[in-house]
């Protein structure tokens, strides 16, 4: 817009409503189970359910639920709806909250397993001819690969 490469009117046009319904509804889905104390609650039930589990694994059991989660919503709505939790699994665990905030970013950015995880999954996936099998085959090993190399690397940067 700055450079006028591009108008207001082709700005107006390239914004999807749906997208926008994502985020928005994302948002007050993410402050509803804030309130409600489910978010609570969902961290008190992800600590019984890994308690006996180095932290490490913690991390790891996290990310891998969030990939889950934003492969069958959005990475927005993961994220605003994880982020929450992490917190909450640290303050159960007294350990700082960093690692667990960083594997929730990882974790709903392992969106490629799924087309619809992703806006450009959806756009690549029709411009390429892909089936959505195409994207369980190379996105779910990806997301392995990915998820068991960071829940290495975050605990170097972000100790407990």
């Amino acid at each position: 817009l700055v450079s006028r490469c591009l108008t207001w009117k082709e700005a107006g046009k390239g914004l999807s409503g749906q997208v926008v319904m994502i985020v928005v509804t994302s948002l007050a889905l993410g402050m509803a189970l804030t309130a409600t104390g489910a978010t609570d609650f969902i961290a008190k039930l992800f600590v019984v359910l890994t308690s006996g589990l180095s932290h490490t694994t913690m991390l790891g059991a996290l990310m891998l639920l969030m990939a889950l989660l934003t492969n069958i919503l959005s990475n927005n709505a993961a994220g605003i709806i994880g982020t929450p939790i992490a917190i909450g699994i640290a303050k159960q665990l007294s350990l700082a909250p960093e690692p667990f905030v960083i594997a929730i970013i990882v974790g709903v950015n392992l969106s490629f397993a799924t087309p619809m995880a992703y806006q450009t999954n959806l756009l690549v996936m029709h411009a390429g001819r892909y089936r959505f099998v195409d994207f369980l085959r190379v996105g779910v090993p990806l997301a392995v690969l990915m998820l068991a190399g960071y829940m290495f690397v975050i605990p170097r940067f972000f100790p407990f």
